[in-house]
């Protein structure tokens, strides 16, 4: 049964994590889109599912983002990671700090840790922060976030 579930907001982020979790041993599948629970097999260690909300309106980024948290719950996911853009490219409103304080109220969590870069493909962090500038808060109430936009 898989353990780790991974929202990601876009194919290629999808495809980058699914692969450093192959990488790192983790029997990993990927889907396009929320999953059914049928999709998804129980010799798996990870489920990464790979959704287009990068560029579109937060609200329905919020409700995708959602579906795909139920669908790795009934998977029996028990830990999960979203995956965003690390450049910070997404609407000019923004959906990254929305969906992530959907999926931590639907989780029952208290704060998240953000990392906005990619290190390992030298993925460009904005030039307001570190490549290894981490966010204890809720984003989009963030003096990090709003710096950088």
């Amino acid at each position: 049964m898989a353990i780790l579930g991974v929202i990601a907001d876009d194919f290629t982020g999808a495809t980058d994590i699914a692969g450093m979790l192959v990488k790192g041993g983790m029997r990993t599948i990927q889907t396009i889109g929320v999953p059914s629970k049928a999709a998804i097999p129980d010799d798996v260690d990870a489920v990464v599912v790979a959704l287009k909300t990068r560029s579109i309106a937060a609200k329905d980024a919020i409700a995708q983002s959602l579906d795909a948290l139920k669908a790795l719950k009934a998977a029996g996911c028990e830990r999960f990671f979203f995956k965003y853009c690390s450049t910070f490219d997404s609407t000019d409103q923004g959906n990254i700090g929305p969906v992530g304080d959907a999926l931590l109220d639907a989780l029952g969590g208290k704060q998240a840790i953000y990392c906005p870069a990619f290190p390992r493909t030298a993925a460009p962090s904005s030039s307001a922060i570190s490549s290894s500038a981490m966010c204890c808060c809720r984003i989009r109430r963030c003096a990090i976030t709003r710096s950088i936009r």
